[in-house]
């Protein structure tokens, strides 16, 4: 960031993805323009909270003021809007830092995923957040002067900026704490210049706001609006989650949302109730209808806003929800907890267990109820958040079997990876005699497909789950049954199909593999230390052969993702199983010349086939290049 000074005032350049920022926002969001007051609003109201919340902790940053509110104000002759809070104001370095610059993890991946298209980056905007910037909307100059609370009395700020490349920056004298943004409006933009307007706008998106919204009062006198000095709430100023729900309509619910989960977009679903009992408290929450941009950023600030007896306390209480339910947002008001409450106290707080217990219960019945009722509501809220759902199969004991329940996932009944199906519905198309859940894991939806290690399965035409996320192989290594019936990898052990071979398969796997004895020890012997086994397959109908693990051996899937990532997996060596049926092996038997590499060649390929990459890319060529070769000559 670059900066020029003149005596106090200094001139400095918007972090790059700043300008990206405005630009798009201004273009794309213009047709839904009266958003920039909500979400000016709704940061006046996060200040004002703040400084409740410093305060139970530091009663003199009220400095003899403890009434907040937030004001608007309009100026027909200058076109200027006014917002005003009474929060908890910045320094310095606070308004560089958050009017000038994305401090947000994640921010350069988001904007690479910028497309050009208005209509598509717009839906983008609502991943990452509207917020400050959206002023540029409706206003070609803002100023912000902001004092913050405790800081001396002449120690305030002045920042602005026409929303270019450039913002300004001196310090002031200010009297009162607080934050006051003036918008210089664009032309065309006269209509908010006029009280009705305003107060249609704030009770529209902002009436849920707790802290009054104060407008001057207004009549009509002789034809002429004229401006009284008294004071009116536009606002209901009472919080929306303590009202009973059949007093809040849908479009409030909604409003709230896109307050308290700074997106522009409708929430998908929503619960809301009070609980009664040991541990009193009200719980507001929201599924987002689409996905946060920094959902998978590890350091990212994820949670609900925890209130105390509707006194704000925290906006990222992540202990109030498990973690892979981190795409929730919402508001959880206890009567129970001190106002004194602090992060450390919440880790061990008992009342806070059974909080957490009790949303987690909550937006999983939700979930539930969605799943059960609405599936296309469900579709896209697994297409958005599936992945990290999934995530609670090893982090949550206690639901494990709801969260499996919740669960869509490929498999070979469908055609694409977009088509899903529940573990129910999967059970409830088992075959007759089968008493295992078959799954495999692969790198990608393709790499499962196609695996090899489905042929048998598809001769007999029984389903198999295809898991092709990072996070799957988390989740079968803590999944091992479902309403009974155990999760079995195809890629794993020895195939045992139970029932679903009768006798004479049976024996005449037994025959072949007495048949073949001599040439599994050869093949053995060839490999050596590269496996662990050599052994006949009947899980093949098409390969030659296929690689698999043992038992208790890590998958070859995971053992590279953990490489990938930079992590030791355990050294362990897979098994060879070869198809006695193929071409390939029957000549083995009768190969002489040049049976090694016949038999490198099938293990390379075996492995390849499973998304293996080979030691010796070069030999393996040279091996086939060579074989091709020899049998044209012949």
């Amino acid at each position: 960031m670059s900066n020029t000074a003149t005596n106090n005032r200094e001139t400095m350049g918007f972090q790059a993805e700043v300008k990206q920022l405005l630009q798009l926002m201004i273009h794309s969001l213009y047709s839904n323009r009266e958003i920039f007051l909500r979400e000016l609003i709704s940061n006046a109201a996060d200040a004002s909270d703040k400084l409740r919340f410093e305060a139970l902790h530091n009663d003199s940053l009220f400095e003899n003021d403890s009434e907040l509110n937030i004001r608007i104000s309009y100026d027909k002759t200058a076109k200027t809007l006014t917002i005003t809070d009474k929060g908890i104001g910045m320094s310095r370095d606070e308004v560089i830092n958050n009017l000038g610059t994305i401090a947000k993890s994640g921010t350069r991946e988001f904007f690479s995923r910028l497309s050009g298209d208005q209509q598509k980056d717009a839906n983008l905007i609502g991943q990452f957040g509207v917020g400050f910037y959206s002023a540029f909307i409706v206003a070609d100059k803002v100023t912000v002067t902001s004092r913050r609370a405790g800081e001396k009395s002449d120690q305030g700020v002045r920042w602005e900026s026409d929303g270019g490349g450039e913002f300004a920056i001196e310090m002031i004298e200010k009297a009162a704490r607080g934050t006051e943004i003036v918008l210089h409006l664009r032309e065309g933009q006269d209509d908010l210049l006029s009280g009705q307007k305003i107060r249609s706008i704030i009770r529209k998106y902002s009436d849920h706001i707790v802290q009054p919204i104060l407008m001057k009062k207004e009549e009509w006198k002789d034809g002429t609006q004229q401006i009284l000095e008294e004071d009116e709430t536009v606002n209901q100023a009472f919080a929306l989650w303590a009202r009973a729900k059949n007093e809040i309509s849908e479009d409030e619910y909604k409003e709230f949302y896109k307050h308290v989960g700074h997106d522009y977009q409708d929430p998908l679903a929503w619960t809301h109730a009070r609980v009664e009992g040991k541990q009193e408290y009200t719980q507001l929450l929201y599924i987002p209808s689409r996905a946060p941009f920094d959902m998978w950023e590890r350091d990212a600030i994820h949670g609900v806003k925890l209130y105390v007896r509707r006194v704000f306390i925290m906006d990222d209480a992540e202990q109030l929800m498990p973690r892979y339910m981190r795409f929730v947002r919402g508001v959880v008001d206890s009567s129970d907890l001190p106002l004194n409450v602090s992060r450390e106290i919440l880790q061990e707080s008992k009342d806070i267990e059974a909080i957490r217990s009790g949303c987690t219960k909550k937006v999983l019945g939700l979930l539930e109820d969605m799943a059960k009722n609405d599936a296309e509501k469900y579709t896209k809220f697994w297409g958005e958040f599936g992945r990290v759902l999934k995530e609670g199969v090893g982090e949550d004991i206690v639901n494990k079997d709801k969260i499996a329940g919740l669960l869509r996932l490929a498999s070979t009944h469908a055609d694409t990876s977009d088509e899903t199906v529940s573990m129910a519905d999967y059970i409830g198309r088992m075959k007759e005699g089968q008493d295992k859940i078959y799954y495999i894991t692969a790198d990608s939806f393709n790499a499962a497909k196609n695996s090899p290690h489905l042929e048998v399965f598809r001769k007999k035409g029984i389903e198999v789950l295809l898991f092709s996320d990072r996070v799957d192989e988390w989740l079968v290594s803590n999944l091992f049954e479902f309403q009974g019936k155990a999760l079995v990898s195809v890629a794993k052990g020895g195939l045992d199909l139970g029932k679903l071979e009768d006798e004479t398969e049976k024996k005449e796997q037994e025959t072949v593999a007495t048949e073949f004895k001599d040439l599994i020890d050869k093949i053995s012997s060839s490999l050596g230390e590269r496996v662990k086994e050599v052994r006949v397959t009947h899980r093949l109908t098409d390969s030659p052969a296929c690689l698999v693990a043992d038992e208790h051996d890590m998958s070859a899937n995971l053992a590279r993702l953990l490489k990938s990532a930079g992590q030791k997996a355990p050294t362990s060596k897979p098994i060879l199983e070869i198809n006695p049926k193929h071409p390939v092996v029957l000549r083995l038997k009768i190969e002489e010349k040049r049976f090694d590499d016949w038999v490198s060649v099938l293990f390379d390929q075996a492995l390849l086939a499973e998304g293996g990459q080979l030691d010796d890319p070069a030999s393996f060529v040279k091996r086939v290049n060579q074989l091709m070769l020899e049998m044209h000559s012949n």
